[in-house]
């Protein structure tokens, strides 16, 4: 998942800044916090946009360009002239509007934390769906982490479709691929 979040600084009043100032790198937040942040985000945006991508596309152009890919077509979706877009870290290829990478960024900008949040939270909310269609991966429970119990499921059933194949695990390379 990818997101991108727009904010038009001329409508957020103090009552806004004091909810943005909550905003941090979601992995900061524990899920309560973060699922009580999204409706926020959402409501104070003036654009949003999340990105997928599934596991075969990310397995057959490399996480790293599938990654670069999905945020600039969420920047690109929310972008308007004049703006500058702010990413996490480092920069996208061209997409037609200023850009800065900043490092650290989802815990120093508002715009970068608050895209982190809509990432995670829907990220987490779709392995939770694809629980109930897959299940014995209990990926509502570690959401895709390579947690002991992840391991585990994927030594006892093998992989599902939601697994990436080009992802080194140890887990991986204890299979059959």
């Amino acid at each position: 998942m990818a997101a991108a979040v727009l904010f038009d600084l001329q409508r957020i009043g103090v009552a806004e800044i004091r909810a943005l100032a909550a905003l941090n790198d979601s992995k900061q937040h524990d899920e309560a916090t973060r699922e009580a942040l999204y409706p926020i985000v959402m409501r104070m945006a003036m654009r949003t946009c999340i990105v997928s991508r599934c596991a075969p596309g990310i397995d057959s152009r490399g996480l790293h360009k599938t990654n670069l890919k999905a945020l600039s077509d969420a920047l690109s979706r929310v972008a308007r002239p004049g703006c500058v877009c702010l990413v996490d870290g480092f920069a996208v290829p061209d997409m037609g509007f200023e850009q800065r990478a900043i490092v650290g960024g989802d815990s120093t900008s508002a715009a970068i934390a608050a895209a982190s949040i809509l990432a995670k939270v829907s990220r987490d909310r779709f392995m939770r769906r694809a629980d109930a269609l897959h299940p014995g991966w209990e990926f509502g429970a570690h959401v895709g982490y390579s947690t002991p119990e992840h391991r585990a499921a994927i030594m006892r059933q093998g992989v599902s479709p939601l697994h990436r194949m080009s992802f080194q695990s140890t887990a991986y390379q204890q299979l059959a691929l």
